[in-house]
């Protein structure tokens, strides 16, 4: 079953980017294993997926320590990050999805023992339920993290509410997309904000044809019978 659907999700991938002239290799499928426990993680990875993401502290260490004969697994934490459980998790990641806010960089600073990968969460939608750094507001933050030589910011990040309609999805995707050209082309060594983390089970498709670099794919990766994904 995984098997399947890790191939129709590669086939849609490669679909999605031969729409608007895009290189697939461009666009990393990053699995999202909070649903399932080590045991399938570890078939994912024998199935040649090497980037897995956890959005809860606990549950990226235990399956890094489940799965530590795969020296080839780069580890995304992709949720809510609290100042307390920094130093924890810090140096166990590759990526980081979830940075939101000054404070929250100023003890990945102090913990880090390497530059970490992290894209800035930026809440297009302006939902109140949602984390991240409201869109008129992304500038000033990028000039606050330049002290902080343990900050690579490499992108940008957000999610789209679950029941946007297609057109408002697009619309999210877009103007991140806009934000992070905006970034890159200040050309600031700790900024280069390169790259995209937008779109899941249900809106990837629309996400990568926007420029998504980076795609957290869970449900779709797991679930029986699901068919061929929507995309939305």
């Amino acid at each position: 079953m995984i098997a399947e659907n890790l191939h129709r999700i590669e086939q849609e991938i490669q679909e999605s980017c031969a729409l608007v002239s895009r290189n697939p290799e461009d666009v990393t499928m990053v699995a999202v294993t909070k649903s399932v426990d080590s045991k399938t993680a570890n078939e994912l990875v024998e199935l040649g997926v090497t980037d897995l993401a956890e959005n809860r502290v606990d549950k990226l260490l235990e399956k890094k320590q489940d799965l530590a004969q795969h020296q080839q697994i780069k580890w995304h934490l992709i949720g809510n990050l609290q100042r307390r459980k920094v130093k924890l998790i810090i140096n166990e990641i590759d990526y980081f999805h979830a940075l939101d806010s000054l404070r929250l960089a100023q003890e990945i600073q102090k913990r880090a023992k390497q530059q970490i990968a992290c894209f800035i969460e930026v809440n297009i939608s302006g939902e109140e339920s949602k984390h991240g750094i409201a869109p008129a507001e992304l500038d000033l933050f990028i000039k606050e993290l330049a002290s902080l030589d343990k900050i690579k910011v490499i992108g940008l990040m957000t999610m789209a509410p679950y029941e946007s309609s297609q057109a408002e999805i697009r619309k999210i995707f877009s103007s991140l997309k806009q934000l992070q050209e905006g970034v890159k082309e200040q050309n600031l060594q700790y900024a280069p904000c390169t790259e995209l983390s937008m779109g899941m089970s249900q809106d990837f498709k629309t996400a990568i044809e926007e420029g998504a670099t980076f795609v957290r794919i869970g449900t779709a990766l797991f679930r029986k019978g699901i068919g061929k994904v929507n995309g939305n």
